[in-house]
């Protein structure tokens, strides 16, 4: 899905976070919204944890120890960084800015922890969006079915996201992730939304100035 750009208007980007309990399948919606949509890049995250078999470096994450970690937190190279189930995650900050410059989208895939340091610093830049299982027990079968994980990382993740879904408030838009087409689309319906407010449309006063002229 393609919004054409007037040639006399161009558009600041946005950063556009998707969260919620592990295994409700924001990665999955994240990777298909990313093939289907342009103007839109991923925010590659660092990383402590593991590098799981299905996982790729440099497409799902950036693995590093966590001494390498600490010195990127104290050269200030996050956007954000969090402690989450026993392993760090942070958002370089490289990049980023010059995506929203040039009018691409930047795709987050991070905790409530992490949305909540965006909005400290982005307000105007950010959409965040929670998504929801249907069901507790949809999760924990989902959990058992990607057999990614040993037993006790999993009943840790079970244990953990009731207190994950408590932000959802604080979120800008809730999907309740029933059929994985639908969440998609949703996804992607969002994106074209605010893409079209107002606030993110330079130039847009001038051009409107234009076509009075022309009147």
């Amino acid at each position: 899905m393609h919004i054409p750009q007037n040639p006399f208007v161009s558009r600041r980007g946005f950063m556009l976070v998707l969260s919620s309990p592990s295994g409700v399948g924001k990665t999955t919606i994240s990777r298909e919204v990313l093939t289907q949509e342009t103007d839109l890049e991923l925010s590659i995250s660092v990383t402590t944890r593991p590098k799981r078999p299905s996982e790729v470096e440099g497409r799902d994450y950036h693995f590093v120890d966590v001494p390498t970690f600490d010195a990127m937190v104290e050269r200030n190279e996050f956007l954000e960084h969090a402690y989450v189930y026993g392993y760090h995650y942070g958002t370089p900050k490289s990049s980023i800015e010059g995506h929203l410059a040039s009018g691409i989208d930047a795709l987050f895939d991070i905790d409530w922890q992490g949305t909540q340091q965006l909005k400290q610093i982005s307000t105007g830049d950010l959409v965040s969006v929670f998504l929801l299982p249907p069901t507790m027990g949809a999760l924990e079968d989902r959990l058992r079915r990607r057999a990614e994980d040993p037993e006790e990382t999993i009943l840790i993740r079970m244990s953990k996201a009731s207190n994950e879904m408590s932000h959802w408030a604080e979120y800008d838009y809730i999907i309740i992730n029933n059929a994985l087409e639908d969440s998609i689309h949703a996804v992607r319906s969002i994106i074209q939304a605010e893409r079209l407010k107002r606030r993110r449309q330079l130039g847009l006063a001038q051009f409107v100035n234009t076509l009075k002229r022309e009147d």
